[in-house]
């Protein structure tokens, strides 16, 4: 494809967002903002919130992934089940009985002013970064297929993506993603669904061949039950999976700020029990492309690159034609631009909310609030993503994984001490717990092998809420 006709399509992508911005956002008062009136219907969050939470990094890195790890993504995929079933009996209650904005204002009535902005906090530091990771990816591959060609830079290029973001979020939020996350989550599936089927037809292969194919490959491995010292371990992936959803959706205002616009509990619970299920072969689609990749580039003689997020990309654009080229790019643009345009408006939200302390009942002055917000936040990516393009060397998808076992922990251990005991903390030293939980982290994950024989993986998340539920526990009121 020349990068006019890229061009052209990215215009025609954005075109759909705007015009559906423009009709939800029409009217839109801050409630419509925060919760969408709770008027969106769960069938269509649910089905949104798949394209949310594969994002531009599971559209790029889990296909790499199946060479290195085979399919035992698989296995955390099946504790992100269990991780949904505890989201929607556990915390979706609370929120609801709570009639919350921001699922952050739980942690004011339960320890204090000074807990509940440490978990805003965290939750903005996390999420901000974990945007502007998804969007790097999405702004490189204009980068290299463009704007390159035309001599822009890269500034220019997140500048442009950032922009459009803000166009089509800045008046609806979270009433206008619900929407635009059912268009994207259709375009990224349908993308992979198209090029399974035209690499398929390459190789020569139907549906039985395709199954045969793979299992008789080198990457057909689903489980790992021997190697407890494996980070592939079932055991340490499937519960990891399961926190990972519990602090990634449960406790992530972005996730949740969808749900808290259902109609009701019922809906919601209804929303996340179906959407969990539809993670399962929305993932396993992602693993069989990456293992067809794999076999089609070893068929065909192509030198496989030697970092795992390279591989989609690389065959996408040069080795497989036109047609695989033009669903790559809306692909990674539904699947980037569906997880940054609610991060966005939940760390609006969150901030508005949660830090500037924003009274719902005066319209006028939350509007203002909640537009510098919106703005702030703009910025913010486009200065992480340039600092991201300057430092990374390693793959996306486990520097995302890695950062959330830090940030998020710290959120763990204090929803896990306020749900499940009756204590009270010393509110001022929640903090001083939360900064010093990931530091120990850091340091049995740094020292793991060398003392324990074991490498920490993913299960560094659990390891963090443990250690930040006993440092709770150490200044509890007497």
């Amino acid at each position: 494809m020349s990068p006019l006709s890229i061009l052209l399509v990215v215009v025609g992508y954005f075109s759909l967002l705007l015009i559906i911005s423009y009709f939800t956002g029409r009217k839109a008062d801050n409630k419509a903002f925060f919760v969408g009136n709770k008027q969106s219907p769960w069938y269509v969050v649910a089905f949104g919130m798949v394209g949310a939470s594969l994002s531009g990094v599971t559209f790029i890195s889990v296909p790499g992934w199946v060479g290195s790890i085979d399919f035992t993504y698989m296995q955390m995929v099946f504790g992100y089940m269990l991780g949904y079933i505890v989201v929607a009996n556990i915390l979706l209650p609370l929120y609801y009985k709570l009639n919350l904005t921001s699922i952050y204002s739980y942690l004011d009535g339960r320890f204090g002013k000074t807990a509940y902005k440490t978990g805003a906090s965290f939750f903005l530091l996390s999420r901000t970064i974990g945007a502007s990771f998804r969007l790097f990816l999405m702004a490189n591959v204009l980068q290299i297929t463009v704007f390159e060609a035309w001599n822009i830079p890269f500034f220019v290029t997140v500048l442009l993506t950032i922009l459009l973001i803000w166009l089509y979020t800045f008046k609806g939020g979270i009433k206008t993603i619900v929407w635009t996350d059912t268009l994207q989550t259709l375009f990224m599936l349908l993308a992979v669904g198209v090029s399974i089927y035209l690499i398929m037809d390459r190789l020569n292969l139907d549906i039985s061949g395709l199954a045969n194919t793979i299992s008789e490959s080198d990457y057909s491995k689903v489980f790992e039950f021997g190697d407890w010292k494996s980070k592939q371990n079932f055991f340490k992936q499937f519960f990891t999976g399961a926190f990972i959803t519990i602090v990634m959706t449960g406790l992530d205002q972005d996730m949740m700020q969808k749900n808290l616009s259902c109609k009701n509990l019922g809906e919601a619970k209804k929303n996340m029990y179906w959407y969990g299920f539809a993670f399962i072969p929305a993932n396993l689609l992602f693993l069989v492309l990456g293992a067809l990749l794999l076999i089609f580039a070893q068929h065909e003689g192509i030198p496989i690159p030697e970092r795992g997020d390279d591989l989609f990309p690389l065959l996408a654009t040069q080795h497989l034609g036109p047609v695989v080229g033009l669903f790559f790019l809306v692909g990674l643009m539904a699947a980037a631009y569906s997880s940054a345009d609610s991060a966005l408006t939940s760390l609006t939200t969150s901030f508005t909310v949660d830090i500037l302390g924003a009274d719902e009942n005066d319209e006028v002055q939350t509007k203002k609030l909640r537009f510098r917000s919106h703005l702030l936040f703009s910025l913010l990516l486009l200065v992480v993503i340039l600092i991201f393009r300057a430092i990374n060397d390693d793959s996306v998808i486990a520097a995302i994984f890695t950062i959330a076992g830090y940030t998020y922990g710290p959120l763990l251990g204090l929803y896990a001490f306020g749900l499940f005991t009756k204590l009270q903390v010393k509110d001022k030293l929640v903090p001083f717990i939360a900064i010093l939980a990931p530091i120990v982290c850091y340091i049995l994950k740094d020292n793991s092998m060398h003392w324990f024989g074991v490498a920490i993986g993913f299960e560094l998340l659990m390891i963090n809420g443990a250690l930040m539920f006993l440092g709770l526990w150490a200044i509890r009121r007497k």
